[in-house]
């Protein structure tokens, strides 16, 4: 059997009451089906793009997962600029603060991530402060941006004037010595029984 089946924008197509995937390129296209009783083949311009095994039962969905793959893949690499531009914005020197950040770390887009979060919960003015004060540690790291605002953000006390005790100022007590004869006479009944 062939006939003619359009790819919805969910990336998939239609037939005999179930659902089956195409690669997301070809997502809202008009798309060739030749099914025989075994599997469905799926072209589109006389090329092969999507192979199934043919279900006979009702409401099934089909999907292979590589025809998502990339598309996914393309999702995490936009998630990653965004954060990424989101991240330069946030101080003059994020920019020299990132290339250090790849030379000195493993997964860049975790401490930018990090960072980022940081930004919402503290002004600009302190990231930009704390982004300054890692260069010049050269500590370069989401927990070293969190640690130097942490710090900034306790306020040390200020120190007061010193108070020193003077001798008349003391008040002089007199403790009578304990009276132990209590627990002797314990002791006595103890070594009675």
């Amino acid at each position: 059997m062939i006939q003619s089946v359009s790819a919805n924008r969910c990336c998939r197509f239609a037939f005999h009451g179930n659902r089956y995937s195409v690669p997301y390129l070809y997502a809202s296209q008009k798309l060739t089906l030749k099914a025989d009783p075994q599997r469905l083949d799926i072209f589109h311009n006389q090329k092969l793009i999507a192979t199934h095994v043919r279900s006979y039962d009702r409401g099934q969905n089909i999907a292979n997962p590589d025809h998502h793959k990339e598309l996914v893949g393309q999702k995490k690499r936009a998630r990653d600029q965004t954060l990424l531009l989101r991240f330069l914005n946030l101080s003059p020197q994020a920019e020299f603060y990132c290339r250090k950040l790849q030379e000195k770390r493993l997964n860049v887009p975790h401490h930018i991530q990090k960072i980022v979060a940081l930004s919402e919960v503290y002004s600009a003015d302190q990231i930009t402060h704390a982004i300054d004060d890692a260069i010049t540690f050269e500590a370069f790291g989401c927990e070293y941006i969190a640690n130097i605002l942490i710090q900034r953000a306790n306020v040390p006390m200020t120190p007061s004037a010193l108070h020193l005790t003077r001798r008349q100022d003391l008040l002089d007590l007199e403790i009578p010595d304990p009276d132990m004869d209590i627990y002797e006479s314990q002791d006595n009944h103890k070594q009675l029984l």
